[in-house]
């Protein structure tokens, strides 16, 4: 018996590393009858001989979408061109992010591509969340990247065509992964990362994952969803357990030095959460 870690998944095989090897493994059939679904970054134990993985150990963490297990940091990729600033996306990842414990990185790309007007008005977005509490880069910063992630698994999270594999390519070019270009019919990327994948990278692990654009709140409560929304622990709001949203004299809803995005954001969030709620929306 060997502990290891899955560090690739295709259809029913299992690619796990153990003691700087790979074994390609299956699952023991006693797991779907558990309904337990083995994930890209398990901790498990295999029997070598079987080639099976016969126990899966105990997550410190899971993410939704990615679909991932055991991470330390995220790193959600933020394109401000082909595709173009999806900052809904942004918030949602930060929230999946922090509601399951994960320190969150955000990375802008593409900025090259930005008239200097357009640079502009990323850097004010880049100052916000910086001074909100979030590590922010681009992706020309690999030094410091690797600085921040050293020691740790960090997960890449993003749009189609938000640069995740190009990124992965830049801090080890040996990966080697492969990349396409925007499709100008479509105006948004095109998928060619298919599977999640750990790689190693120095001294820390980085998963690369398919691109998405819809990511829903099923397993975060509105409580932590507006916890997740760490700037609104900077003003005081004089209503124990508000919510901030249609309430007279709330200290959050309006608030200048909040930005208008995200506060937009979040009432989207708590809307999504729970649409029928007339305590919080007007009609």
């Amino acid at each position: 018996m060997l502990k290891g870690r899955i560090i690739n998944i295709n259809s029913s095989n299992y690619t796990v590393i153990a003691k700087d090897k790979k074994y390609v493994c299956t699952v023991r059939g006693v797991f779907r009858e558990k309904k337990v679904t083995p994930l890209v970054g398990d901790n498990v134990v295999i029997n070598v001989k079987d080639s099976q993985i016969i126990e899966i150990l105990k997550r410190k963490n899971q993410l939704q979408r990615p679909s991932v297990a055991n991470i330390d940091m995220s790193l959600i990729m933020v394109s401000v061109k082909k595709p173009n600033l999806d900052l809904l996306l942004l918030d949602k990842l930060l929230v999946h992010s922090l509601a399951s414990k994960i320190t969150p990185i955000i990375c802008f790309t593409k900025c090259d591509l930005l008239n200097d007007d357009e640079y502009e008005k990323i850097k004010e977005i880049k100052k916000y969340y910086k001074k909100i509490g979030f590590e922010v880069i681009e992706n020309t910063e690999i030094s410091y990247f690797k600085k921040l992630v050293s020691g740790k698994t960090v997960v890449c999270a993003g749009q189609t065509g938000s640069g995740k594999s190009t990124f992965i390519n830049k801090i080890d070019s040996t990966l080697d992964l492969k990349t396409a270009p925007i499709s100008k019919a479509l105006g948004r990327g095109v998928h060619t990362t298919r599977l999640n994948s750990i790689y190693k990278v120095d001294d820390f692990y980085i998963v690369d994952t398919p691109g998405f654009s819809a990511l829903d709140f099923d397993n975060i409560d509105k409580e932590v969803i507006k916890d997740c929304f760490i700037e609104f622990n900077n003003y005081t709001c004089k209503y124990t357990g508000c919510y901030h949203i249609n309430i007279d004299g709330c200290g959050i809803e309006g608030n200048k030095n909040i930005l208008p995005s995200r506060y937009k954001n979040y009432k989207r969030f708590i809307k999504e959460k729970d649409e029928s709620s007339s305590k919080f929306f007007k009609k």
